[in-house]
């Protein structure tokens, strides 16, 4: 289900999937060594996609962009062990979408951590070098809008005025 969620005088859609809120958890052993002050910490790996993460949040509202555009394939970019990347895989295969991944760095043989998540959610890979990746994307991009896949593009980490 679309909610809306009000800013400064805008209305942003957003698609909650997200297991929120999640808890604070108090660190008192850690305090103790540190003969500091109380410490807590919000426990986003909780969130419910994937291992979760801060992502998700971001995640939701770019799912409502997504499905407003009729978009069904997402492209998006990052590091081979990238949570972002995860997260995004992760999201695709929970809404039935595909997924292409453009990672830098190189295959790992055999695949492991979020490198391995993103293969078993089944994400296309596209390996390139960091230099090259702004390329990389533009090329997948093209070729996914060539070939009627009806991509959307999800900048680094989801950092753009959506997410």
């Amino acid at each position: 289900m679309t909610q809306w969620v009000k800013d400064p005088g805008v209305l942003i859609p957003r698609i909650r999937f997200a297991t929120l809120p999640t808890p604070v958890e108090s660190l008192p052993r850690l305090s103790g060594v540190l003969q500091g002050p109380r410490l807590l910490v919000k426990r986003d790996d909780l969130t419910g996609l994937a291992m979760g993460g801060n992502k998700t949040r971001k995640l939701e509202y770019v799912l409502a962009e997504v499905q407003a555009n009729g978009a069904r394939t997402l492209i998006t970019v990052g590091a081979a062990q990238s949570n972002h990347c995860r997260q995004t895989a992760a999201m695709a295969a929970r809404f039935g979408l595909d997924c292409i991944l453009v990672l830098s760095g190189e295959p790992e043989a055999p695949a492991s951590g979020n490198f391995l998540l993103d293969e078993l959610f089944g994400a296309e890979i596209v390996w390139t070098t960091r230099a090259e990746r702004s390329a990389a994307l533009q090329h997948t991009f093209a070729a996914a809008w060539e070939a009627g896949r009806r991509p959307y593009l999800i900048p680094l980490g989801a950092s753009n005025a959506i997410g």
